[in-house]
């Protein structure tokens, strides 16, 4: 899986092929998307641009609930995902990106940041 980076090879307005002007970057090799799910916490740690790391879930069982009303901020375990806007599919998988919403213990929670790069789950009750 190391394509990445599109159309380092442009075409002629003949059709004719050009020639590369460089070969890829090691920070523009494409991976694998992660993908939490719900499990006792795993955790990757991949290398970035820049000698930085970044530390994205496999598996979550925890999130950061905050609840506006009150003010306050939680740490509370994820019984279910409900709904996931991103892709039918991770509904169905039950995968937890960014807009997802969860069911928790303190109630329904819609997630804000993204846990396959941040490492975290944050969320804001919404019910």
């Amino acid at each position: 899986m190391s394509k990445s980076v599109e159309n380092l090879t442009k075409r002629k307005a003949s059709g004719g092929r050009r020639k590369a002007y460089r070969g890829r970057r090691a920070y523009e090799i494409d991976r694998y998307a992660l993908e939490p799910i719900l499990g006792p916490q795993q955790t990757v740690k991949r290398k970035v641009r820049g000698g930085n790391f970044k530390v994205g879930f496999k598996r979550v069982e925890y999130a950061n609930v905050t609840n506006l009303d009150k003010r306050t901020t939680k740490k509370v375990k994820i019984l279910k995902v409900l709904s996931n806007p991103a892709n039918r599919e991770y509904e169905r998988r039950g995968v937890i990106t960014k807009g997802a919403i969860i069911e928790t213990e303190m109630g329904k929670a819609k997630v804000t940041s993204r846990p396959s790069q941040d490492g975290v789950v944050n969320a804001i009750l919404i019910s």
